[in-house]
């Protein structure tokens, strides 16, 4: 593991790693042969493998935990208690909220937003991410509410509003999101 205070070429240094949030908070962890671009935020109590990649502006906030080769694009926020497994690409302008579980091999397209609070401000509810397991494709713009859990190898289209769980291998399609089998093209894993 690298020291991500360094500053050694990869990280710009208009990057701000181990941004302190508490009195007790520890800095980050990150993995070997990171890119990290300006304007990026890196909270404390992070944990990052190796490979991981930023663009312009991305944001990562405390107890958030991101597995190999992950890309955060340029805008992105990754809000705190977060987990994010190995070989996923989040594109530019993506929101994932705290409490949101991403698995392995997952594509997340521009400005896709997940959300975790069932009514904001109008009740008190604990706040729920979405699940999204391994090989999982969303398209730019998806919205997925909270608590819903998106399949193994189901593909969520552009513009899609997700508010039910989506079947392993289904497509979700529509506003609200209809199920619909997965086209012959579309199945397998993500190559990421």
């Amino acid at each position: 593991m690298t020291e991500p205070k360094s500053r050694d070429g990869s990280v710009h240094l208009d990057a701000t790693i181990g941004y302190a949030y508490a009195d007790d908070s520890t800095p980050p962890v990150i993995g070997d042969d990171a890119t990290i671009r300006s304007g990026t935020v890196i909270y404390d109590d992070v944990t990052i493998g190796n490979g991981f990649t930023t663009g312009h502006g991305a944001l990562v906030r405390e107890e958030t935990i991101i597995g190999d080769d992950v890309v955060v694009g340029t805008n992105t926020v990754v809000d705190g208690q977060t987990s994010i497994g190995s070989r996923v690409s989040m594109q530019t302008n993506v929101y994932v909220p705290t409490n949101t579980t991403i698995g392995d091999r997952v594509f997340v397209g521009p400005a896709a937003t997940f959300t975790n609070d069932p009514y904001p401000i109008r009740r008190d509810e604990e706040l729920e991410g979405p699940t999204i397991e391994d090989d999982v494709s969303v398209g730019a713009n998806a919205t997925l509410l909270p608590g819903i859990t998106v399949g193994e190898g189901a593909f969520v289209a552009a513009g899609a509003v997700v508010t039910d769980d989506v079947p392993p291998g289904t497509l979700a399609v529509g506003a609200p999101a209809e199920h619909r089998p997965l086209p012959e093209r579309l199945r397998g894993g993500n190559e990421i």
